[in-house]
């Protein structure tokens, strides 16, 4: 699907990080996760990656990156890097910001003071192309609200601080496997909702950041709209096969939606 496709009505346009790094335990590599706090509106309760809406100010910024006017994919990568810092104190794709600076860089975009002038400021720049893009999903669920999520993988940069969530919309923070997280969620552990589980299981198949890589870039990045369809009887909610997604359905009663 292009960017100029219709999407379902009211559609918000937001990204998400999914952040690697090694495992101490020599297996495969951890992933940083946050848990919705208990009152937010979507998802609430539900581990997820960092990520969230893109702002007008993230097309300003991808556009003095180099990228198209108004270029979608520019800005989502400006925003999960963005949202990834506000969320968790964690300064991806920013090399030229000390870690001493990134507590104060980070109030001040929780105050809504905008990135691009942050950036202007320090004549910084982002490395946006160490992102690598392998999934869009736009679920239309009508118990949610609709996100047109563009879904990015990076290695974790160096850091030697303690990550921290943002109290307003999170409640924990970890680093596990994709595997342990889905086995987390399997003992009801922990909560993931449908687009989390399909990614969780996407990002399971590889045991490192540049075995995804390689996977990611194998298969295209289509937009995935869930449907309903009855399979052997029984309603189940389900996505395109040709995506890297090992699982491609659901019984539909036991999909947690948002």
């Amino acid at each position: 699907m292009s960017d100029t496709e219709k999407l379902p009505d009211g559609a918000i346009p937001a990204a998400t990080l999914v952040i690697m790094r090694p495992s101490d335990g020599g297996g495969p590599d951890e992933i940083l996760m946050v848990k919705r706090a208990a009152n937010m509106a979507f998802a609430a309760g539900a581990m997820v990656f960092p990520g969230g809406r893109i702002d007008p100010d993230d097309y300003l910024v991808a556009h003095n990156h180099g990228y198209a006017e108004m270029d979608p994919d520019g800005a989502a990568r400006v925003a999960a890097l963005r949202e990834t810092l506000e969320e968790t104190g964690l300064a991806v794709g920013w090399p030229t910001l000390g870690e001493a600076e990134v507590p104060a860089v980070r109030q001040a975009l929780l105050s809504e003071r905008l990135l691009s002038e942050i950036l202007a400021e320090r004549g910084d720049r982002l490395e946006l192309d160490a992102l690598v893009p392998f999934a869009r999903w736009c679920p239309n669920f009508k118990e949610a609200r609709t996100f047109d999520t563009r879904f990015f993988a990076v290695e974790a940069p160096e850091h030697g601080h303690e990550l921290t969530i943002e109290e307003a919309e999170h409640s924990h923070i970890f680093w596990a496997s994709a595997r342990d997280t889905l086995a987390m969620a399997d003992r009801g552990d922990v909560s993931i909702i449908f687009p989390t589980r399909r990614n969780l299981e996407k990002l399971a198949q590889a045991d490192d950041f540049i075995a995804f890589s390689a996977h990611a870039a194998a298969h295209p990045v289509e937009l995935v709209t869930p449907w309903i369809e009855s399979r052997d009887g029984e309603s189940c909610l389900c996505i395109p096969e040709h995506l890297g997604y090992p699982v491609t359905s659901e019984p539909f009663e036991r999909v947690r939606r948002g």
